[in-house]
């Protein structure tokens, strides 16, 4: 009988793909339940890999024109009861602030000391407190465009949890923008878009799709939601960034108005564009193995891990040195992302390599006495497993170029699986195949991303929720194209990528 391949993550992808996430997450050291019902702590590592995401997509952000700010977390529930449509979006998800202030209770404990005038809702985004204030700041044409973006918390209240992908609170970003014509909000919807693609593609090595959200699936309020879809290894959905042309019904109720170049007085119109720390489960979901998580160079914490190995205090004495020199050595090299981050690994644990292959470190190095003797290092590559002895000059020299091709590989590695797993689908009975679990014990095996042609009616909509799947966007390349409807047989003007989704 083969012997098991022995791996650190159990179970595996394929035996208990949702049980698999929960896994890595907890190997990698990355997050863990909190006290706080649904919520979650984000452990050092963790937040050290959100605030490179963080990092870069501030970067992409100002390089485009865009300032911080930061808005409330308490809004007046008045302020969404002016946008009906948009609270009747959010409001099952809103947490509320009815009492302020607490005093001593009858029994010995806690309670309230009095109501609200007002109850407050706790952010759950902040189109309509923002909306508040551009009225209050725009006067003029002279006055737009206004391009602001906030780094914040949001709360929205959820009932089934699971840890980066959807919790009742979560950090973000959000941008709001305010223009004066629909030409340029429709133009700044579109940018951001492009700059997630960017960040996804080129940092997270995580390939998108760039589409237009249905009418159905658009943001509450919205005239037009953009997102970008990616294709996780169960072949399900993510929705990874999402962008918002909102026209003028946010500037109408808000009062955002000003007086144009000819005097007349004209609504601005507005965008609101925004990503989270949904991306940490999305880089999970898109590079981690049975081994557990794989980091992508460009947003790796740490780029490479120095382990000293040595038996005797004679040894150490020889081996700590060398790592420290070697260290300095990879420090002062640069990669197209900049320094190079090394760390020595220099605790009394068993298997200590294993902690770095669970956190997804790119690169290991072990250093023994045998190593020194030949000025070298014994490198291990995370995403390959691909092992071997190196001379020290020729590791200092490659590492950056290793750790791009790391990145490459990352990203050809996803790429080809959602090009194997996307079928073009044109009869509603391979429809249904596709995307019926091939076997009754293991719900996550069917099929990927389908295209189709579609006209959107409650007939599919309601077949659409029988098969658990969702129309994720309809492609900005190929999406608007002539053909029959798979499941109605009318002509259809648009093509849609269908998908099981997170």
């Amino acid at each position: 009988m083969a012997k098991k391949p022995k791996n650190a993550i159990n179970p595996m992808r394929g035996e208990d793909y949702p049980e698999w996430y929960q896994k890595v997450i907890d190997a990698a050291d990355l997050a863990e339940a909190s006290p706080t019902r649904g919520c979650m702590v984000i452990k050092p590592w963790g937040y050290s890999i959100w605030e490179n995401m963080q990092r870069v997509l501030d970067g992409m952000f100002k390089a485009t024109g865009h300032e911080n700010a930061y808005f409330p977390l308490f809004i007046p529930m008045s302020f969404l009861e002016k946008e009906a449509e948009h609270v009747e979006g959010f409001a099952k998800e809103c947490a509320v602030v009815t009492h302020h202030r607490l005093e001593p209770g009858p029994d010995g404990g806690l309670v309230p000391a009095g109501p609200l005038e007002e109850p407050y809702i706790v952010r759950p985004t902040s189109e309509t407190i923002i909306g508040h204030m551009y009225a209050k700041w725009v006067e003029s044409y002279r006055d737009l465009p206004i391009l602001i973006n906030q780094w914040a918390n949001v709360v929205r209240w959820e009932m089934r949890t699971r840890l980066f992908l959807r919790t009742t609170e979560f950090l973000w970003q959000e941008g709001h923008t305010a223009h004066a014509t629909k030409e340029e909000a429709l133009e700044e919807t579109r940018l951001m878009l492009d700059v997630y693609a960017d960040f996804a593609e080129n940092y997270m090595a995580m390939p998108v799709i760039k589409g237009e959200k249905t009418a159905g699936e658009r943001f509450p309020g919205a005239v037009q939601t953009y997102a970008i879809e990616a294709m996780m290894q169960d072949r399900k959905a993510l929705q990874a960034g999402t962008s918002h042309f909102l026209g003028q019904n946010f500037s109408r109720v808000q009062e955002i108005r000003f007086q144009d170049q000819n005097g007349k007085e004209e609504y601005c119109w507005t965008t609101s564009w925004g990503v989270s720390t949904r991306l940490v489960g999305g880089l999970i979901m898109t590079h981690a193995d049975d081994d557990g998580l794989i980091l992508p160079p460009r947003l790796a914490p740490k780029h490479v891990v120095i382990l000293p190995i040595y038996r005797s205090d004679e040894e150490r004495a020889d081996v700590l040195p060398y790592c420290e020199s070697l260290k300095q050595e990879l420090e002062a090299q640069t990669s197209a992302d900049g320094k190079v981050e090394v760390i020595i690994d220099d605790r009394d644990v068993r298997a200590k390599h294993w902690d770095h292959i669970k956190k997804g470190v790119p690169l290991r190095a072990e250093i023994g006495p045998k190593d020194i003797a030949n000025n070298g290092a014994f490198v291990a590559r995370r995403d390959t497993g691909e092992k071997k002895g190196v001379g020290r000059e020729e590791f200092v020299a490659s590492v950056s170029q290793t750790l791009t091709e790391i990145q490459d590989n990352l990203f050809a590695r996803a790429n080809k699986l959602r090009e194997d797993n996307t079928c073009e689908i044109t009869n509603v009975d391979d429809f249904k195949a596709y995307f019926t679990p091939k076997k009754a014990d293991k719900p996550e095996i069917h099929g990927g991303f389908a295209m189709c042609h579609f006209v959107e009616s409650p007939e599919v909509e309601q077949l659409l929720k029988k098969l658990k799947v969702t129309i994720r966007c309809v492609p900005l390349e190929g999406g608007d194209s002539a053909g029959t409807c798979v499941f109605s047989g009318k002509p259809a003007s648009q093509r849609g990528v269908f998908a099981k989704a997170y």
